[in-house]
């Protein structure tokens, strides 16, 4: 049976894994303030279905349907900033497959379903990644001009 999380190496290890947010993460909120200050609004972490997938981005615009994902740089293997841990190394890989896999899957179903998808990662400056998603928002929207 897979799990969802490797038990604990020990107590620290387990508060640090019990302290990780799905959401509201200090990113996620720095993104919304930026995009709220350009005058955008969205719906945070709607869950819906995209070409019969469940999926939940971290923002939808969904008149102009955009999803919008936030996401870390551990959790999601940035090219700039993932790190491999070395304590339960093989569970970690998987782990971090099944996200990009994931990740994936839920791109091409929501860009199958007509959505704009848009991939921001954490250590991204709000300002600019509010930039390139004001203008797919814009571009979305019917009579609107990016």
């Amino acid at each position: 049976m897979s799990r969802s999380t490797p038990a604990a190496t020990n107590l620290i290890a387990q508060r640090t894994m019990e302290a990780n947010r799905r959401t509201d993460t200090g990113p996620e909120r720095h993104l919304r303030s930026a995009l709220h200050a350009r005058g955008l609004r969205y719906r945070k972490d709607r869950r819906g279905d995209a070409a019969g997938r469940k999926v939940r981005p971290d923002l939808v615009f969904g008149p102009s349907r955009v999803a919008v994902f936030v996401d870390g740089c551990f959790w999601h293997r940035c090219p700039l900033h993932s790190t491999h841990p070395v304590s339960n190394a093989e569970y970690w890989q998987e782990k971090f497959d099944r996200n990009v896999k994931r990740d994936r899957d839920d791109d091409a179903a929501l860009e199958a379903a007509g959505w704009t998808v848009v991939r921001v990662w954490e250590h991204e400056d709000p300002m600019e990644a509010s930039s390139r998603i004001e203008a797919a928002v814009r571009a979305g929207r019917p009579g609107a001009t990016a």
